[in-house]
């Protein structure tokens, strides 16, 4: 929990929309941006301090002191998430499977995140939503369930529910359910991280450089200057070459298996740390870019239109162009084969961007 007063400042700056707010703070992805405005993830004071400089305030008044007897988590929550999408059996049951599957790895050291993956087709970023109760059980896919049924050797999701309701009837699932959703050890955490933010705020130096260093080749391009502070400074600007892993072994239907191929490309400077490279395997966009391409993927940017997006399906990653509907949705399709898929639909965490390509 982070709670924040982003989303007030945002719309007494003038910015209904958080797509406004974002486009003027590019160095935060929109996903990110997003979930820091719902308080799914803390921010950094960097990130804070960007925000602030956007909407004309102090970094220090985006945060809230959640122990103001004024501050009601309720009441701020009530703008942000729909109350009319919230079922409290069903949130309930999401964190009891959580502490469950918890429980069953414990219990089967077998059961490590490889067998899950390369056995079960449970991905690692499925297994943590998984096991922090992301949402609730009718929202997982088909197969997702599946694989949940056979981790605990049961016929159908209808049995896993009873099976799950009497490990908690046991008390076997309650150190791990306080681990999930313990409410004092959760403010707890909120409380700790505000208060460092808070620091570093008050830390931060007020004047620093945002200016990416020069690469070796734009360095070496650029006008000798008067070497004022000698040549150690000027060779402190010369920043290395970054190198990405590359993914991608082709699956049917026009996805993409992210399997590593062993073998590195270099990544753009604007690159997000998670950036990783992506064979195409197959023109399924078009002649334009032939399957021997390789892509750089941004999971931390969402996709614009005219642009390429990569979106996670349960068995493997799709690539699309990226445009608008005339009703304002943003779509994504694909020409080999033909699909056209409603991306705002999709979890952000499950979309990311292409910002380059490399042709061979």
């Amino acid at each position: 929990m982070f709670p924040n007063h982003l989303r007030q400042e945002r719309k007494r700056a003038g910015f209904p929309k958080l797509l406004g707010l974002a486009q003027i703070v590019p160095d935060i992805p929109y996903i990110r941006l997003s979930k820091i405005e719902r308080g799914e993830v803390f921010a950094k004071p960097a990130e804070l301090v960007a925000i602030a400089k956007a909407l004309k305030i102090r970094p220090v008044d985006l945060l809230i002191d959640i122990d103001d007897p004024e501050f009601d988590i309720a009441a701020w929550a009530a703008d942000i998430h729909d109350p009319a999408t919230y079922d409290a059996e069903e949130d309930a049951f999401a964190v009891l499977l959580a502490a469950a599957l918890r429980a069953e790895r414990e219990d089967d050291p077998r059961l490590s995140i490889a067998t899950l993956e390369n056995e079960y087709g449970i991905a690692p970023v499925i297994l943590s939503r998984l096991e922090n109760a992301y949402k609730t059980i009718d929202r997982w896919n088909e197969d997702t369930l599946a694989a949940l049924c056979r981790i605990f050797q049961v016929g159908n999701v209808a049995t896993l529910r009873k099976a799950v309701a009497n490990a908690h009837a046991t008390g076997a699932l309650a150190r791990h359910v306080d681990q999930i959703a313990h409410p004092d050890l959760r403010i707890a955490k909120s409380r700790a991280r505000i208060a460092a933010l808070r620091e570093a705020l008050a830390t931060r130096p007020r004047h620093a450089s945002k200016s990416p260093p020069p690469r070796r080749s734009e360095a070496a391009a650029m006008p000798a200057a008067a070497p004022a502070d000698g040549p150690a400074v000027h060779a402190a600007d010369m920043a290395t070459v970054r190198l990405v892993p590359v993914f991608g072994t082709p699956l049917g239907d026009g996805l993409i298996a992210r399997t590593p191929i062993g073998i590195t490309v270099e990544a753009p400077r604007n690159a997000g740390p998670r950036a990783y490279g992506l064979r195409v395997c197959r023109p399924s966009l078009g002649p334009g870019l032939p399957g021997g391409a390789t892509v750089i993927v941004d999971p931390d940017r969402f996709p614009s239109s005219g642009g390429i997006g990569v979106v996670q399906e349960p068995e493997g990653l799709r690539l699309l162009m990226v445009t608008f509907g005339r009703d304002g949705r943003m779509i994504g399709y694909s020409e080999h084969p033909d699909r056209e898929i409603a991306i705002d639909e999709i979890d952000p965490a499950d979309v990311a961007t292409v910002i380059a390509a490399i042709f061979e």
